[in-house]
């Protein structure tokens, strides 16, 4: 019995998705991805999966929260709006994720870097990415790597082969693995990473995550438009470099996003990111980059006149006035208020009001 695909019965499509491709459409994103993409792909052979529809699942991964490319497989076969989105009738199946695998292996960073960047043009256009006031942080990424893997850098030997060598160096000729467990335990600074890579992904580091367990990982930093929430610079580094180490990167990369997406737009202003992104050293590279940095440890002052700290913030600013914060860190008073110090010169800086309220707490360092 034959029935025509189009006379089966359809769900709604999400409004979101159909919106999007409606976007995408009217700008040809598919020709851009195609021209861009077009010498990654051999002229006979087994058809491979078509640019458009390989970005697009990359979308859904962002827009899904999707962390791994065989869950924006499973995700994508389970929806028919995804379906729609993706381009795919019945009863066409969607890609199997390692298809995905391999056409992300086969496209070089630079044309993810050119995508990315179309994309966030189609965001400065609608007036989505005004790129002023930018926020940075970073977190810790799980590699796709075996910390039992771990071999020595100078030697190649494995982490098993290197605790038999200790324990028969100490007298015990065929150690147990209890034997192994005890010599591990006793060892300092074990997890060097001076010492120790994985074979295949050499620039996976072994980090101690947020839960506090010890995995090989990556260093995913990302500068946020604040005004928007769009992604304006992403740049993955050493998971053991600090963020004060990381930031001129990300920092320069977003910049010069926003430069290329609005060349009028005078660029990034202020960049917030937490205490973690504080040090002399930082201060002094971002200086060399153009970009100036005051701090701000605001104190919050409640009725009694207690002190109470809060978590502390960086603003950097690149250029031009710092007007976002000129005002009291403790209250909504403007700067013509002000008869206390300036906020650009005081790390804490209050207007004589809650300067008076705090008394006599409030110690002559802030």
């Amino acid at each position: 019995m034959w029935v025509a695909s189009q006379d089966l019965p359809r769900s709604a499509a999400h409004p979101f998705y159909t919106r999007l491709n409606q976007i995408l459409d009217q700008h040809d994103f598919d020709r851009y991805v195609e021209g861009l993409c077009h010498r990654f792909y051999a002229d006979d052979g087994r058809p491979g999966l078509v640019p458009g529809q390989y970005f697009r699942l990359l979308l859904i991964g962002y827009f899904e929260g999707l962390d791994a490319e065989r869950a924006i497989a499973w995700r994508a076969a389970d929806s028919f709006a995804l379906r729609e989105f993706l381009g795919l009738v019945l009863p066409e199946a969607p890609p199997d994720h390692s298809t995905i695998s391999r056409t992300r292996r086969l496209i070089d960073l630079e044309t993810h870097q050119a995508v990315f960047t179309w994309i966030l043009q189609r965001l400065a256009d609608a007036g989505l990415a005004k790129g002023k006031t930018v926020g940075i942080d970073a977190t810790t990424v799980e590699a796709n790597a075996a910390l039992r893997s771990i071999v020595r850098r100078d030697t190649g030997e494995s982490y098993q082969d290197f605790l038999t060598k200790l324990a028969q160096a100490s007298g015990i000729e065929t150690p147990t693995r209890a034997d192994l467990a005890r010599i591990d335990r006793k060892r300092k600074k074990k997890g060097s990473n001076d010492d120790w890579t994985h074979p295949h992904d050499p620039d996976a580091k072994i980090t101690k995550m947020k839960d506090g367990r010890t995995h090989l990982a990556h260093k995913a930093e990302l500068a946020v438009d604040l005004g928007t929430g769009a992604i304006v610079g992403v740049t993955v580094q050493d998971a053991s470099d600090g963020d004060t180490e990381t930031s001129v990167e990300t920092l320069i990369d977003a910049a010069k996003r926003v430069e290329a997406v609005r060349p009028d737009g005078g660029g990034i202003k202020e960049v917030v990111g937490d205490k973690g992104y504080h040090s002399n050293q930082s201060l002094v590279d971002l200086e060399a980059v153009g970009v100036r940095v005051t701090s701000l440890n605001p104190i919050e002052v409640d009725g009694t006149g207690r002190t109470t700290r809060r978590r502390a913030t960086q603003c950097i600013v690149i250029g031009g006035a710092f007007t976002a914060r000129e005002a009291c860190a403790y209250c909504d008073c403007a700067v013509s208020d002000w008869k206390g110090p300036s906020p650009i010169s005081s790390r804490r800086a209050a207007c004589a009001a809650c300067i008076s309220a705090a008394t006599p707490t409030f110690s002559s360092d802030c």
